[in-house]
């Protein structure tokens, strides 16, 4: 057996989300989901484009949907503050305004991070 860690060994995991691509997104919620499902911890943060997921309006992705089934399964849900700022956006009730400090602490807490973008 090799020192590596295998995907059971994975507590948590971090997700940064940096795409409006409702295909992508779509997808980074349904693996956050499995991943509850599989009990680990996942952490999502958007950053950049990733802060208009919630706006996503997709005939074939529903991408709130996506995001609401996350939280209700215990999925950490994190946007970057300022990302929204620059877009003259608002936190929501599903994803609260967060940090760079909020991203370092996902990036260095988890066991393993996944960037989508």
């Amino acid at each position: 057996m090799s020192g590596s860690a295998t995907a059971d060994d994975v507590a948590q995991l971090g997700l940064v989300l940096e795409t409006a691509d409702p295909e992508r997104v779509w997808n980074a919620f349904r693996l956050g989901i499995t991943a509850l499902d599989a009990g680990k911890d996942v952490s999502v943060f958007l950053l950049g484009a990733g802060v208009e997921a919630e706006e996503i309006d997709d005939e074939q992705f529903d991408v709130p949907d996506r995001m609401q089934a996350f939280v209700d399964a215990g999925g950490e849900l994190l946007a970057c503050g300022t990302c929204l700022e620059i877009r003259n956006s608002d936190e929501s009730g599903l994803c609260p305004i967060s940090t760079m400090s909020d991203l370092l602490d996902v990036v260095t807490t988890a066991d393993r991070v996944l960037t989508i973008g």
